[in-house]
């Protein structure tokens, strides 16, 4: 399961629901742009401190994806749906929708705009 950046922001505030749906997981995968948004986020953030070493375990223990030359096909293929049916979404989230095609695993967001790719299931909590 891939964790979309609102997954993360819920992980760390102790969801009972994100923690529920997780249960049901048997690996967690962290797109890099997830952790660039969510690193950027905290570094303003008063609980930076508290957070930053559970982030840093946690991106040990979950498996890191990174935009490769693989990832190209699969972006280009949904923006160019996605344009043609007048239904963009954020360049960051078309990233994280792409990597999730390529790996073939699904992204727990409350994002609705994932639902728009047909090729990718999105859960949420």
């Amino acid at each position: 399961m891939i964790l979309d950046t609102n997954a993360l922001s819920a992980f760390f505030e102790g969801s009972p629901a994100l923690g529920a749906a997780l249960e049901r997981t048997a690996r967690l995968f962290l797109p890099v742009i997830v952790l660039g948004e969510y690193r950027f986020g905290l570094a303003r953030s008063k609980k930076r401190r508290l957070i930053e070493p559970a982030l840093d375990a946690l991106e040990q223990a979950a498996t890191v994806l990174s935009v490769e030359a693989e990832t190209v096909r699969p972006y280009a293929e949904i923006r160019e749906r996605l344009r043609r049916a007048g239904t963009p979404i954020p360049s960051n989230d078309l990233w994280i929708a792409a990597l999730a095609v390529q790996h073939r695993v699904p992204i727990m967001s409350r994002d609705a705009h994932f639902d728009q790719v047909e090729a990718i299931t999105r859960v949420g909590w």
